[in-house]
Parts: C-alpha cells; sequence; structure tokens
C-alpha cells in the first residue's frame, strides 16, 4: 500500500508548524506520510519576512508580507513562546519581553533550522488551483514553479491550507480621493515612519496596525497622526500629536473631512481598514468564507472543513496566541492524518462548531476573547501529545497586557514577563523602547556597555 501523500500550501508559521509536528512523530518511531509544502516566498516565515517590495513580487505575485521597519512585538514574547523550543534555549540568555521583527524572526527560524524541514519545502512555487475527485477521494494541486516559469501538478490524499490571512488589503473608498495629492497605501504597503518624518498623517482604522502605525510614526519624528475610526476610537490616553476623529465622510484636495463636522489638511492616508480571507487557488465548494474573527464558521475544531474535512485549514482565526496556537492547530491535525484522531459524523461536527459559535456569541469584551481562545486551546491540547504549558498563565499576561496598553501606549512594551516554558524572567532592555530607533538584532543584543560604546563611538 503506497503512502499518504499531504500537500502544505504556505511555510510560514503554521506551515512550518505542521511540518513541526510531522518531525516530532517521526522521532517517536512513527511512519509519517509523504509531505511536500509550497511556498510562494524565496524564504520560509510567512509574514515575518521583511521585504521592501509592495505591489508583486520579483516573479509578478502579489507580495504576502505586510512587514514593515521599526516593527516591534506588540504582544509579550512569552505568550507565543513554543513549548518544545524556548527563547532561552535560542538566544542562550534572557531577553526583553517585546522583541523587533528581525529577533522574532530569527527565533522562528531556530527551531526549524534544527530539523530538515527545508527537505520537504519547494520555495518559489505558487498554488494556482485546487481540484477533488469524489472517486479517488484525492486532490490535484496545480502550481507554478516562479523560477522555472513552469506550471505542473501533483495529487495529494489532504491538503492543508496555511496561507494566513493578514496579506490581501480591504482596501474601502472615500468619495474625493482619487485626488488626494499626498501617498495613499493600505497598511500592507507601509515600510516604514521614514517617509512620514515631519508630515501630517491620517490612518484610517482603529485596529492593531492603526495603533502600532500611529505610535511608529509619532516615535519617527511625523508631524501629527490622527486615526479615523468607523465604529468606536481606540479610545487610550493619546499623547500630544496623535488624536481620533469618527470616520472620514470625504476629501476636497489634500484635505479630509470627518463625520463630526471637522476637517483636517494631510500629507498622507493609510488605510488600517483590516484583510481578506482570500483564496484564489480554491474553487466556490471548497473556499472558507468568513471575516476576521476567533471561531470561523464550517472549520470542526477550528481546523478541519466541514464539507470535506480532508481539506485542513491551519490559523484562520484572529489571534491573540499565536505560534503555541498554530502548534496546537498542527499536532491534532497531524493525528488526524495519521489515523489516531477520529473525527465524529458531519452531524456532530456540526454540533460542535455550534457550540463553539455560540459560546463565542457570549463573549463581552477583549478580556472574554483571551479567555474563549484559550478554551479553544485546551480543547485541541486534551486529543494530542502536544507538549503541555500553562494556557491560563499565558491568559493571564494577555490581560495585564491589555492594561498596559490602556495605562500608557508608549510604555507598555517596556515592561517585563516571566516565562511559562522556563521560568526566566524577562530582561529589561538597555533602552526605553521610545528612545530604541535602532531595531536590528545586533544592536537588540547588546549589553549596556556594549550600548554605552557604541553610543560614546558615535558621539
Amino acid at each position: 500500500m503506497s503512502k499518504k501523500r499531504i500537500g502544505i500550501i504556505g511555510a510560514g508559521p503554521s506551515g512550518l508548524a505542521q511540518l513541526r509536528a510531522f518531525e516530532s512523530a517521526e522521532k517517536l518511531g512513527m511512519e509519517v506520510p509523504e509531505i511536500v509544502c509550497f511556498e510562494k516566498q524565496e524564504n520560509w516565515g510567512g509574514m515575518w519576512n521583511f521585504t521592501w517590495r509592495t505591489g508583486v513580487g520579483k516573479y509578478g505575485e502579489p507580495i504576502h508580507g505586510s512587514m514593515y521597519k521599526y516593527l516591534w512585538s506588540n504582544g509579550p514574547k512569552e505568550c507565543l513562546e513554543l513549548s518544545d523550543y524556548s527563547f532561552d534555549e535560542h538566544f542562550g540568555k534572557p531577553i526583553s519581553s517585546y522583541p523587533p521583527r528581525p529577533v522574532l524572526f530569527d527565533y522562528i527560524q531556530g527551531r526549524i533550522n534544527k530539523s530538515n524541514a527545508k527537505d520537504y519545502i519547494r520555495f518559489n512555487t505558487t498554488a494556482r488551483w485546487v481540484t477533488y475527485d469524489e472517486e479517488t477521494k484525492k486532490f490535484t494541486l496545480y502550481l507554478d514553479d516562479l523560477k522555472k516559469n513552469r506550471t505542473y501538478s501533483e495529487e495529494f490524499d489532504y491538503l492543508i491550507v496555511a496561507t494566513g490571512h493578514f496579506s490581501t488589503p480591504n482596501m474601502p473608498y472615500f468619495e474625493g480621493i482619487d485626488d488626494f495629492p499626498g501617498a495613499v497605501m493600505h497598511a500592507h504597503d507601509f515600510r516604514g515612519a521614514d517617509q512620514f518624518i515631519d508630515k501630517d498623517l491620517l490612518l484610517i482604522g482603529s485596529s492593531y496596525s492603526a495603533e502600532d502605525i500611529a505610535v511608529q510614526c509619532y516615535k519617527h519624528g511625523s508631524k501629527s497622526v490622527t486615526l479615523s475610526y468607523r465604529s468606536n476610537p481606540i479610545g487610550v490616553d493619546w499623547p500630544e500629536g496623535i488624536e481620533e476623529r469618527p470616520l472620514v465622510t470625504h476629501f476636497e484636495g489634500d484635505t479630509a473631512y470627518f463625520k463630526d463636522g471637522t476637517s483636517k489638511r494631510f500629507d498622507g492616508v493609510v488605510m488600517c481598514t483590516g484583510y481578506q480571507h482570500k483564496f484564489p487557488f480554491l474553487p466556490d465548494y471548497l473556499r472558507l468564507k468568513t471575516k476576521n474573527n476567533l471561531y470561523p464558521d464550517n472549520l470542526y475544531k477550528g481546523i478541519f472543513f466541514q464539507d470535506l474535512p480532508e481539506l485542513i485549514y491551519l490559523g484562520m482565526q484572529d489571534q491573540y496566541y499565536t505560534f503555541n496556537m498554530f502548534d496546537t492547530q498542527a499536532w491534532l491535525a497531524r493525528d488526524y492524518m495519521m489515523g489516531k484522531f477520529e473525527i465524529p459524523s458531519k452531524e456532530e461536527r456540526r454540533k460542535d462548531i455550534d457550540k463553539w459559535l455560540a459560546d463565542y456569541d457570549k463573549v463581552e469584551d477583549a478580556n472574554g476573547d483571551v479567555d474563549f481562545q484559550a478554551a479553544y486551546i485546551k480543547d485541541l491540547i486534551s486529543y494530542t501529545d502536544y507538549p503541555d504549558f500553562n494556557i491560563d498563565k499565558v491568559g493571564d499576561m494577555f490581560k495585564q497586557w491589555l492594561k498596559d496598553k490602556e495605562d500608557d501606549i508608549l510604555t507598555y512594551r517596556d515592561k517585563t514577563f516571566k516565562s511559562v516554558i522556563t521560568g526566566t524572567m524577562a530582561a529589561e532592555h538597555h533602552t526605553e523602547w521610545m528612545d530604541e530607533l535602532d531595531d536590528s538584532k545586533k544592536r537588540y543584543l547588546m549589553d549596556e556597555e556594549q550600548v554605552e560604546a557604541l553610543e560614546e563611538s558615535e558621539a
């Protein structure tokens, strides 16, 4: 009997978690299926890859990444720490709770570099189309090798969609924006605050990206930042130079008009208006259709497509928990594909989905969101051998993080937390976040003496 074949689309944190889950089983002496992972970019890491490119990439494909310069983690690293690979193990010393992107990317790569994952990944390869044959019970995945400009197809028994959902912008229209003379972009194409130094910037939206881009541009020298919200303001105690106003009604030249009757002139507009779940390679009957929320409908256990459980979606939820949640999903998906976890009937699956959706409907605030996602992860872990971690303590950290941001949006990244994996208390960073304009890994990992010596030499 031939080995089952598994196709994974995407080698970001979710796709890498799936490869790691199978490697974990293999190390325990289990025979694993044949696995092939397809990644559109030249390297793994998904959203954590930074590129200067916007629009389309080297081979004309839509750019996946939304990362920008000077991005620092906006949540404690202790909340995403992997059970089987601690920050202590990777860096060999305590580091602060809020590292910059290059440092987190280094950590993501650390675990996967210890494995033979690269043997399973075909880079510069994009999924073009998928079909499913009811008779053979197999998926046919049509692919483009972007480097060789070659189209081909392969068959799989299981297909895993790990493409993420923060890469296809939701771009609204406002009357008059056609004639706005300054830069207009989505947060997806924002690559750093440099172009907005000494400028008046308008951000439309009240999401995490609006909050983070606002604070970054303020930190790096924008003249002013205005956030325009549709329903509710973010509502923190903003410093002078950042303000919130109701939604834009229209533009006239370089002036934006707001619902409260006020207006202001701007040099640039960044749409922080969210993303669409977009799967252009999937036919309608296999496509997950959802908005960004903590429990998408039609996914049993938030993973298995209700109409065809052999189609598996990873990381499709809105996220408080991230890397460790992707791991728990990948472990359960692995157990199903290896015959160790049995999926119930369609009716039973529907009941389970409905129960979770009903619980989600009862959530009233951000703390409730955290508790809901914690309960979800506990449910997943109960079925697998994923290394347990203190999910409730991580939840408490998230709640403290929410409070810290409310207390002071400019200083919450200077706080420290204790690892639930190793018990290590995070180090204080050598420079307060508002004064740290260099986000390089080299600068970040310096100690205070090295920073002092460097600053003296530059003086």
